[in-house]
């Protein structure tokens, strides 16, 4: 007897019950390597969350008895460490003489790596400022290509794109040797002049205002609207998603950024004197200073380096897969 699943007919009872048996078993094969391969990506970051709030003698203690992927007495002494608040050895660092801080910084309880605050700072001024003048050069640009008919319009374009395939890093030294010529190195100039246009992101919103039909242009014109209204009141808020996924990926790249920021800004500003590094380079510097019993210093470094960004992905990937979406780039 025919037996019908779901629009699908079957000669008999035992041609239906294999197609289950085989329908099911491929289903628990799938959500069991999907979920063994969550638990792969997940485990490295909660055994970061959780050595980072160990207390570094118990994780010593762990390091030749079997490290535990659990924590029974919970402290943010690592943290209030890379913070600038507390010496290694738990002391309040305000509540220190001028003896006993000099002692500290000699015996390496104290060091100018921890200063996680003033990283987090200019890495929020860095990426604020980059990111909006990114925003700005790229839709302005995208607009032009996209819309604008002006002579080697094309041309130009294929040269901008060519440039793509030129890998950033032939270009630092001449770009060092620029800012070095301006006196910008230990500056926020140093750091965001080089770092506002992005080919990638010009090509990547052009895409988008190209699928804006170009009858919007033309009524945009009837109603009396200029290149500028036209852009601001009709072209920005339909392609606002791409916007906001390009806004999303310049905040995570100057988040991320280690060799320029590395190379024009490892010091201190040449005025007012404050530490100009960035996270990425405060965490490096932390590393490179390794020493033993600092493993989980080190960790809660990574930890407060990586959290922002999973928190960003976290709240706005709806945001950035609208923006690939509609921008017609797959990948």
């Amino acid at each position: 007897m025919a037996q019908q699943t779901h629009d699908m007919y079957f000669a008999d009872e035992k041609a239906h019950r294999r197609w289950k048996i085989g329908f099911y078993s491929s289903r628990i094969f799938i959500y069991l390597f999907l979920t063994l391969f969550g638990l792969f990506i997940i485990l490295p970051f909660w055994f970061m969350i959780v050595t980072s709030l160990k207390a570094p003698n118990i994780y010593t203690h762990e390091l030749s008895h079997g490290v535990s992927l659990w924590v029974s007495e919970p402290t943010f002494h690592n943290f209030q460490v890379i913070f600038g608040i507390v010496t290694e050895d738990g002391r309040v660092i305000a509540e220190l003489t001028a003896e006993e801080y000099r002692q500290a910084e000699i015996n390496g309880q104290i060091s100018s790596s921890y200063n996680f605050g003033r990283y987090f700072l200019n890495t929020f001024i860095f990426a604020t400022v980059s990111t909006a003048l990114t925003v700005i050069t790229t839709v302005l640009a995208a607009f032009a290509f996209a819309r604008l008919d002006f002579k080697g319009k094309n041309a130009l374009f294929a040269v901008l794109i060519a440039t793509m395939m030129v890998p950033g890093e032939m270009m630092i030294i001449t770009n060092y040797q620029t800012i070095m010529g301006f006196g910008w190195k230990d500056t926020f100039a140093g750091l965001i002049l080089t770092n506002f246009v992005s080919i990638f992101y010009i090509f990547y919103l052009r895409q988008t205002f190209a699928t804006i039909p170009n009858e919007l242009y033309l009524a945009s014109k009837v109603d009396g609207y200029g290149e500028f209204e036209y852009l601001w009141k009709v072209m920005i808020p339909i392609a606002f998603p791409t916007i906001t996924t390009i806004t999303i990926l310049s905040v995570m790249g100057a988040w991320n950024a280690f060799i320029w920021p590395n190379l024009v800004a490892n010091g201190t500003h040449p005025i007012f004197g404050n530490d100009m590094r960035l996270v990425s380079n405060g965490l490096m510097s932390i590393f490179s200073a390794q020493a033993q019993g600092k493993d989980t210093i080190m960790v809660a470094g990574s930890m407060v380096v990586t959290a922002p960004l999973i928190l960003i992905f976290i709240l706005f990937r709806r945001y950035i897969m609208r923006g690939i979406s509609r921008s017609g780039i797959k990948g």
